[in-house]
């Protein structure tokens, strides 16, 4: 682990219908990397101080928010990571503040990285014009006609933005997460 990667702060912003395994996983492989993450998201989630993952048909597990997006400033941290599930993605997206916080990234160029149905709300933050992207497939068309150009591959790196399809691309997503970020992989500091 590199001293560098000791300071990183990462900010995972969600809200309650969150795809689980993007949230946790990505969260494990960034915190043994040695980086910090802190959940954040909007006030009026179902249960207070908590949001609620959705899996296929049901809610799936719960996690704690550590920071409330009303306190929450993109300048505090070093990147930005955004979760899939629609549902989330859907309500992060009708939150002028959630949009406001992910557009600050943007305009800082602090690394973004979404995945599944994260890129959505990349749209309405005013990120993905003439940007190389990939995301869930049923976000394709949304994409193209916001001015980004769609591909099909496990991650995507284009400047300060990571995309990724998929709960089986996270090992890639996370790796291209840290690359844009500029610490090494575990499997590049042995």
């Amino acid at each position: 682990m590199s001293s560098a990667s000791k300071t990183k702060h990462i900010a995972i912003l969600a809200s309650d219908g969150f795809e689980p395994s993007e949230l946790s996983e990505p969260r494990r492989l960034l915190e043994q990397a040695g980086l910090r993450t802190t959940v954040i998201a909007p006030d009026h989630t179902q249960a207070p101080g908590r949001i609620r993952g959705w899996h296929q048909q049901d809610w799936g597990e719960s996690v704690d928010v550590d920071l409330p997006l009303a306190q929450a400033r993109a300048e505090d941290f070093d990147a930005l990571l955004l979760p899939g599930g629609q549902k989330n993605a859907d309500r992060l997206r009708q939150e002028p503040q959630a949009i406001a916080f992910i557009h600050a990234f943007g305009e800082a160029r602090k690394a973004v990285a979404a995945i599944c149905h994260g890129p959505a709300m990349l749209i309405d933050a005013g990120l993905v014009g003439g940007m190389r992207l990939t995301s869930g497939p049923s976000l394709q068309m949304d994409l193209r006609n916001a001015g980004a150009e769609w591909v099909d591959l496990p991650v995507v790196m284009d400047g300060y933005l990571v995309t990724s399809r998929m709960p089986e691309d996270i090992p890639d997503f996370v790796r291209g997460l840290l690359n844009v970020l500029g610490v090494p992989t575990l499997a590049e500091a042995d």
